[in-house]
């Protein structure tokens, strides 16, 4: 490929977007690890993927964040709750002692 530098930059800045959603729906939907057997456990797998797929989308374009943040999010919420359920665990294993 012969060009300028500023030519590579802009096909660069067009393919990008499709990368995103190239590694997005390889690391979100589970595409490639089907864990069903049968036609139909297949197709509701695929199914069950690409609508959570869509409902990621329609929530990246609410909040404003791309799926790796909002999966970080999720994860530091879910650690925090699992925090606040073992402190109160351990609050009842002191009362009854």
């Amino acid at each position: 490929m012969t060009g300028t530098a500023k030519t590579i930059m802009e096909v660069y800045q067009e393919r990008w977007p499709i990368e995103e959603y190239h590694k997005s729906i390889k690391s979100n939907t589970m595409l490639a690890k089907f864990p069903a057997k049968t036609i139909r456990t297949q197709q509701n797998h695929f199914f069950a993927s690409i609508y959570t797929y869509v409902k990621l989308e329609l929530l990246k374009a609410k909040t404003k964040l791309n799926h790796f943040a909002m999966k970080s999010k999720l994860y530091i919420e879910a650690l925090r709750a699992n925090m606040n359920e073992l402190k109160k665990l351990q609050n009842i294993s002191a009362c009854v002692k």
